[in-house]
């Protein structure tokens, strides 16, 4: 496991922890004893996750917007005061474009998911080197969400696809980087989990061939579960890729 406090709890950090995948990470990570600064853009179910989890004075709200920079300080500083250090990053915000055709994708709607995926997720991973390079002891870990969409693209994703996989070059960038500061960088590629965002898959989604198909989904709580497993190794392991998906949705080749 990674370092911990002296009343041994590691700390971690989980962005877009209100809702779907973060939150079912941040409360697999509270479940095991983790202290978890819960971090997103509303405030409200920041704190309903909190208090679902149980976990009193370990679950630290604060939220943050990571395509800001000066919000992503704040909330790094935050948790450096509050719990004396961060072992875990969990880089999971993120958001996609409504499915139009490429050529009518609005630049402000391509600059906003830009700004969110891939610049937030920069924002966080430096503040984290700054951080886990600094401490003592020295290091942590950072597991950024990916997609199966950093490998596979569905019709009319070109945003959503385009930053997905470009965070499989910071992943490989930043875990070359983190090695010199026993910093671990491995990146989650989760495929059709059971949240908000993936309800649609159950109501049908174009596929490759221009059908409408119906995909299954997966309990989210197996993210979590995933997540965890990844957090769990000592620095000298590290889980690079990890791909968590339904059994039978489409992906290779989207079929």
């Amino acid at each position: 496991m990674n370092q911990k406090t002296g009343d041994g709890a590691p700390i971690a950090l989980v962005t877009g922890a209100g809702t779907g995948i973060g939150k079912a990470a941040a409360l697999a990570l509270l479940g095991a004893g983790y202290r978890v600064v819960l971090t997103g853009r509303r405030r409200e179910p920041l704190e309903a996750v909190a208090q679902a989890s149980g976990a009193g004075d370990r679950a630290l709200v604060f939220p943050a917007d990571v395509s800001d920079e000066a919000s992503v300080q704040a909330l790094f500083t935050e948790t450096v005061r509050a719990f004396g250090r961060l072992d875990l990053l969990f880089n999971n915000a993120g958001i996609s474009a409504q499915g139009v055709l490429l050529e009518d994708l609005p630049l402000a709607t391509w600059k906003n998911v830009v700004d969110t995926n891939l610049t937030g997720m920069f924002l966080c991973i430096r503040e984290a080197f700054r951080v886990m390079k600094a401490q003592s002891p020295r290091g942590g870990r950072i597991i950024n969400n990916g997609s199966i969409s950093a490998h596979t693209p569905r019709p009319n994703s070109i945003a959503y696809t385009a930053t997905k996989h470009a965070v499989m070059g910071l992943t490989k960038t930043a875990s070359l980087d983190g090695r010199k500061y026993d910093i671990a960088v491995g990146q989650i590629d989760i495929g059709n989990a059971g949240t908000d965002m993936a309800a649609r898959m159950a109501r049908g989604v174009p596929q490759a061939n221009g059908e409408i198909a119906v995909e299954p989904l997966m309990d989210v709580g197996i993210v979590g579960q995933s997540v965890l497993y990844m957090a769990s190794l000592p620095l000298e392991a590290n889980v690079m890729f990890h791909t968590v998906m339904a059994t039978k949705m489409p992906f290779a080749g989207r079929g």
